[in-house]
């Protein structure tokens, strides 16, 4: 799981990093340089605007778990990671600035990409797409998700925040000029591959409750839109590491 040094969202990061260690699964943290220990946008864990659009209570309680652990402060770098390592990718969203760091990364694209040839699962929420949308394939140039299906954070959703919260924040919610849904699909073989899913609203998705969440599936790749489907989604992505074949041989361990 690559992050920023600083902005994450809270519960995108901290609901998967939950269920999936509750499985048994170890999740690397990997930040641009090693040791780093990253902080996720502190707005999301007091309230964006008079304590509205931040993290809900379960969310937050497991991120503040998840940096109490010593693997969330031993973190390796993007350029130290090998691919083959690693039985998934789990790329995270956040539209505060420090996200730019992540986001922008010419060299996470490249072990990005390196991944993606793998074929092993790949999970990518709200502006976690951009990533993949960002790395190239070296023998054909195109994006990673070029004849794939997607989702990402809907240009009505990210349209709808930023004129919440303009007044008060200016472009917090505005990561890029071009909308998170816009950069993807221009990445995409046709338009019609970014999937919006259900008109959101505020409601939000569960652990016990999958009614307001949504995510896309095409065969190793999964994404979903915002927070909201967090819960979801993680659940999806331990399906994908349940699957015969995907636990691999890594770093010198027999398989099992």
């Amino acid at each position: 799981m690559p992050l920023p040094d600083r902005d994450f969202d809270v519960t995108e990061v901290a609901v998967p990093w939950q269920l999936l260690t509750d499985a048994g699964h170890e999740v690397v943290v990997a930040t641009e340089r090693a040791g780093t220990v990253p902080a996720a946008d502190p707005r999301l864990l007091d309230g964006v605007v008079f304590g509205r659009l931040g993290a809900e209570r379960e969310p937050k309680e497991s991120y503040h778990r998840m940096v109490a652990g010593p693997a969330f402060r031993g973190t390796v770098a993007w350029q130290d990671l090998v691919a083959t390592d690693y039985d998934a990718l789990l790329l995270p969203g956040g539209h505060a600035p420090g996200m730019r760091q992540y986001l922008g990364s010419a060299e996470l694209q490249r072990k990005v990409a390196e991944f993606w040839q793998l074929g092993r699962p790949v999970a990518a929420i709200c502006h976690g797409p951009l990533v993949l949308a960002r790395a190239q394939l070296p023998d054909t140039g195109r994006s990673v998700l070029h004849g794939r299906r997607t989702t990402g954070l809907p240009r009505s959703m990210e349209r709808s925040a930023y004129l919440l919260t303009a007044w008060r924040l200016g472009r917090y919610y505005r990561t890029y000029p071009a909308y998170v849904q816009d950069e993807i699909t221009a990445a995409l073989a046709s338009p019609s591959d970014f999937q919006r899913g259900p008109r959101a609203t505020t409601r939000r998705g569960t652990a016990t409750d999958h009614g307001a969440a949504y995510v896309v599936e095409d065969g190793n790749y999964l994404s979903a839109r915002w927070p909201g489907d967090a819960y979801l989604f993680a659940e999806r992505l331990l399906a994908m590491l349940d699957q015969p074949g995907v636990h691999r041989e890594r770093r010198g361990q027999p398989e099992g």
